[in-house]
């Protein structure tokens, strides 16, 4: 028994979160598990509730200036744990990863220019490239089967070469680990990709958000380190990995000079420059020796529900591949036994077995599905036996 408590579930349903109380794509009667958008349904470490409290306590909300020592925070937590020292000057603060993501866009792209994305990805890199009249360049990711019905996937760095030598190519937009594949990129497959975009003047921008979370026996290298120069720009957030998205407040590292200058007037024409006065302070307590023993004990857990999640798809739904997850709390699999895509999918498990999973479509692949076990166990069993029902429900109309 842990110092924490990852089992008791803390009721949402009615509280105006998203992924309890957002409307599903399809009328459904009765309540739904969800197991869709990444939001875990596990309270906030007690150090950062504490944090928080004492700031309610004062009773005045106004304005919020961020201070020197978030900046110190920050750094001091990346180097000491994963060891990357950087300057904390390079850091410039946003409400969010998506809008970050944005800012960047806007202020190292010109409309027309060409942004790499390596699907499937985040459906959010999608339309922050189009919102700012680029255009897509896929480099797909290519699956690879492993024994037990398991797969993986790899980067096609031939595939990556060609496009970064488009000179239209401008950003490529990498996922550390990445969402919804699962990988926790290693250390040669990160120095590659530097230097492929190295070589061809492309800029690589890391998306960093699920950097904590990293099952046992796997490694979170930041791209940052494995990078010559100073052409790169990292984001990242405590948000995903200690449940604090709604607080929004996020990271933009960068150590040039003249692109943190229009990265910040991109912030500032997105109107994306101030933050609420709680989310600086959740970030420094999440960035603690504290918040570090309960990210210890959540990523045990979380293996713990993935062990669970793997057991029962071997042994009830053998047709349908699970592919390795080494970061985040996010599934991947494989529904390609099924002759439906993966939004037909996830329609059909809302209305007749009342669970939501999310469709490979939104982020560039047809026929698979995401599950967030970001939960209880005892709901992530009981959304298991709802997926598992349905799975071998659609199986059965397909015959």
């Amino acid at each position: 028994m842990g110092r924490f408590d990852f089992d008791t579930l803390s009721p949402r349903k009615g509280t105006h979160c998203v992924k309890w109380d957002a409307v599903p794509p399809v009328p459904v009667q009765g309540d739904i598990i969800p197991m869709w958008v990444a939001d875990m349904d596990f309270p906030a470490a007690p150090c950062i509730r504490e944090a928080l409290q004492r700031r309610l306590d004062h009773g005045v909300f106004g304005y919020t200036t961020v201070p020197q020592e978030y900046y110190t925070c920050v750094r001091d937590w990346f180097r000491d744990r994963h060891g990357w020292d950087f300057d904390p000057g390079w850091i410039q603060y946003t409400t969010g990863v998506v809008p970050a993501l944005s800012a960047v866009i806007k202020a190292l792209t010109h409309p027309g220019d060409k942004v790499i994305l390596q699907t499937p990805v985040y459906n959010c890199f999608f339309s922050s490239i189009r919102n700012n009249g680029c255009s897509l360049l896929d480099n797909p990711l290519v699956q690879e089967p492993l024994p037990g019905g398991s797969f993986s996937y790899s980067m096609d760095f031939d595939a990556l070469e060609e496009l970064c030598a488009d000179p239209q190519a401008r950003l490529l937009l990498l996922c550390n680990p990445h969402n919804p594949a699962g990988r926790a990129w290693t250390e040669t497959e990160l120095r590659t990709v530097a230097e492929i975009c190295r070589s061809h003047d492309v800029i690589p921008v890391c998306d960093e958000i699920h950097c904590e979370i990293i099952l046992p026996g796997h490694e979170y290298i930041p791209f940052a380190t494995v990078c010559e120069g100073t052409d790169w720009v990292v984001l990242g957030s405590a948000s995903k990995s200690f449940n604090t998205a709604g607080l929004q407040m996020a990271n933009i590292i960068c150590p040039r000079e003249d692109w943190r200058k229009k990265i910040d007037k991109a912030i500032n024409i997105n109107e994306i420059c101030d933050v609420n006065p709680f989310g600086p302070i959740a970030m420094m307590a999440a960035y603690s020796e504290e918040g570090a023993a309960w990210l210890e004990e959540l990523n045990l857990y979380l293996e713990g529900n993935y062990r669970l999640l793997r057991e029962r798809f071997a042994a009830e739904l053998p047709d349908f591949p699970v592919a390795e997850l080494e970061g985040t709390y996010l599934v991947w699999v494989d529904c390609s036994a099924l002759s439906c895509s993966g939004e037909a999918i996830e329609n059909s498990l809302l209305q007749h077995e009342k669970v939501w999973v999310n469709a490979g479509e939104m982020y560039g692949s047809e026929g698979f599905i995401r599950i967030n076990i970001a939960a209880p166990r005892s709901l992530v069993s009981e959304g298991l036996d709802r997926i598992v029902a349905g799975l071998n429900r659609l199986m059965y109309e397909e015959r």
